[in-house]
């Protein structure tokens, strides 16, 4: 049953994928792409590139795509539930008193998972370019848009580097090779209720901040809906828009969560759902959970079958061949910035994160393997 493969497979991912939401995209290629080949590698892109142009969690909204696509709309709850409710059912338990475990910040088998991301996406870098990146003018975009983003790291410069790409491959580039809109799988939502999603996200929008003065419930989903809706850039730039609507907490209850949202598998949006337990119990974790991910999953789906249209023109096929080399250079820039950065601090680490890329490489280990095997390294030697 197509449903309950969906969920088997995120929920393991929800279980293993550490590393923040590049990390996430690169366990989903090595799963969904090489693994599985739910979807060609341009068609991944795609969902990718789409995700990047919109506001919510762009692992979670790639996620729930693959699930939709692979299975409908059982598929994408299925999808959604599986690689969420790890970590939010982690969040709840810390936010309602198990804040006893310490500061992971230094933990050597956190700092095993972080390498391991290092070499998931460096993996899932290599295996992009190869397919994506096919000519001089991919070439040329790919490093542009890394150079541009480490230069000028932020959602702005990344979404204007996107839609400089867009445009170079709408001028320059024609014929099929990387454009890959016409390799999307065939997406189980019309156009119609496209626009429907669309404008149900924005009434959405417009309507909560009349609800919120009725309860603390209602003000709960308020805040964490505006916050999931006006997210660019990843689960980190959640924090400034979530900080200020539970200004209640005390700052240690806030820096915990936080601290704690990055040592968990799977988005780190469920850092909502711990400011939603830790302020309202359980009815606030859920209903956090509800707000954050809500808008990202109406603006995703409903922009996914305008999307698969839209690829489907030449001139679109041209400008999405643009588009996926500036992802592949997104991703280029993210491997070293946040990613590389953040894990790998002196020579033992640069080790582990090339042997780690040597077992998924060369020994053609599965990527949850691989982060295991990096988890229990790090616990016993870093």
């Amino acid at each position: 049953m197509r449903v309950l493969e969906v969920f088997l497979v995120f929920l393991r991912l929800g279980l293993t994928s550490f590393g923040g939401p590049v990390a996430h995209l690169g366990f989903f290629r090595a799963e969904f792409v090489t693994r599985r080949a739910w979807l060609g590698e341009a068609a991944y892109a795609d969902l990718v590139a789409l995700a990047g142009f919109l506001p919510g969690p762009a692992s979670s909204q790639v996620g729930l795509s693959v699930g939709l696509l692979r299975a409908g709309w059982p598929g994408l709850l299925a999808a959604w539930a599986g690689f969420t409710l790890p970590s939010a059912a982690l969040m709840t338990a810390l936010a309602l008193g198990l804040t006893r475990l310490g500061d992971p910040g230094q933990s050597g088998w956190l700092t095993g998972l972080k390498l391991a991301a290092v070499a998931v996406v460096a993996q899932a870098v290599a295996g992009l370019w190869a397919s994506l990146v096919t000519d001089r003018v991919r070439a040329g975009l790919a490093l542009g848009t890394a150079a541009a983003l480490l230069l000028l790291p932020g959602a702005g410069a990344q979404l204007l580097a996107l839609l400089v790409c867009a445009g170079v491959g709408w001028r320059w580039l024609s014929g099929p090779v990387g454009a890959g809109g016409a390799a999307l799988p065939a997406v189980p939502v019309s156009r119609r209720a496209g626009t429907g999603l669309l404008l149900l996200a924005g009434a959405l929008l417009l309507t909560l901040p009349l609800l919120a003065p009725l309860g603390p419930g209602w003000a709960t989903l308020d805040a964490t809906y505006r916050a999931g809706a006006l997210v660019f850039g990843g689960g980190h730039v959640v924090l400034p828009l979530l900080e200020g609507s539970f200004a209640g907490l005390p700052a240690t209850t806030f820096t915990a969560g936080y601290g704690a949202a990055n040592a968990m598998p799977g988005p780190l949006f469920t850092f909502a759902t711990f400011l939603g337990g830790a302020a309202h119990g359980p009815a606030g974790a859920l209903l956090a959970t509800l707000g954050i991910f809500l808008p990202g999953a109406l603006l995703m789906v409903g922009a996914l079958p305008h999307w698969a249209a839209l690829a489907a023109r030449p001139a679109a096929r041209a400008a999405l061949a643009g588009l996926n080399a500036g992802v592949v250079g997104l991703l280029l820039a993210a491997l070293y910035d946040p990613v590389f950065t953040s894990a790998v601090r002196g020579p033992r680490d640069l080790a582990l994160a090339v042997l780690a890329y040597a077992a998924l490489t060369v020994l053609r280990w599965p990527a949850w393997a691989v982060v295991l095997a990096c988890a229990g390294v790090g616990w016993a030697a870093l």
